[in-house]
């Protein structure tokens, strides 16, 4: 009888993964459809093709080369394991917008979100952010639009470094690039400001390049 169980329940699983896997990719095409504002899609692949003209690989040299991979939902082990830095090229109304995978650690876990820049590769045009078990109305509160909304127009870059930068609620000293962090949740805020720092500072190559030097290969 055990052997049987375990034969249907390892069936079951095996049967179910290719389902499983692709609703992973439908959640993580959402997210990034979300930093370009883009919410509540009923057809996420009608969207992101819509929206998403290009998945690209960032070379050493701030170069974009496409990504002739699988399409990746883990931005993380893609950067750790394989040094892959994923560019989202994205067009909306006719305009440029870059999109860059971020993750970090809150204070209880795993946060990660998505930021859109205009063609500028400096002002934020969009942002999400998710996590796995920050704190219910704190630290949880960054996957929210209200925080999120915060964003829009900020400006990623100063002096060819990142300064895109959340700080403790009611601290901002430079509107232009930070943001006012959540009440009660300044250690999840912080730690948000940390992620967008350490993971944009990996596109500096990009960002800091003229257009015409960093067009797709």
């Amino acid at each position: 009888m055990v052997v049987i169980v375990a034969f249907l329940l390892a069936f079951v699983s095996s049967s179910l993964k290719d389902t499983q896997n692709k609703n992973v990719e439908m959640d993580t095409k959402k997210q990034i459809l979300a930093a370009l504002n883009i919410r509540n899609v009923a057809d996420p692949d009608a969207e992101y093709n819509k929206y998403v003209k290009a998945d690209m690989l960032m070379q050493a040299d701030g170069s974009l080369t496409e990504n002739d991979g699988k399409f990746a939902t883990s931005y993380e082990k893609e950067v750790k394991e394989q040094g892959r830095l994923h560019v989202f090229v994205c067009e909306v109304d006719g305009q440029t917008k870059y999109i860059f995978p971020v993750y970090g650690v809150g204070l209880w876990g795993a946060i990660w979100g998505y930021v859109a820049l205009n063609d500028d590769k400096d002002t934020v045009y969009g942002v999400y952010f998710s996590h796995a078990s920050e704190t219910p109305g704190l630290g949880a509160e960054i996957a929210g639009e209200h925080f999120q909304s915060e964003f829009p127009g900020r400006k990623a870059m100063k002096d060819g470094t990142v300064a895109l930068d959340v700080v403790k609620n009611g601290k901002v000293a430079n509107a232009e690039h930070e943001v006012d962090g959540i009440s009660g949740g300044t250690i999840t805020s912080v730690a948000v400001g940390s992620m967008l720092k350490t993971c944009l500072g990996n596109y500096i190559p990009f960002l800091t390049a003229t257009n015409d030097k960093s067009q797709s290969k």
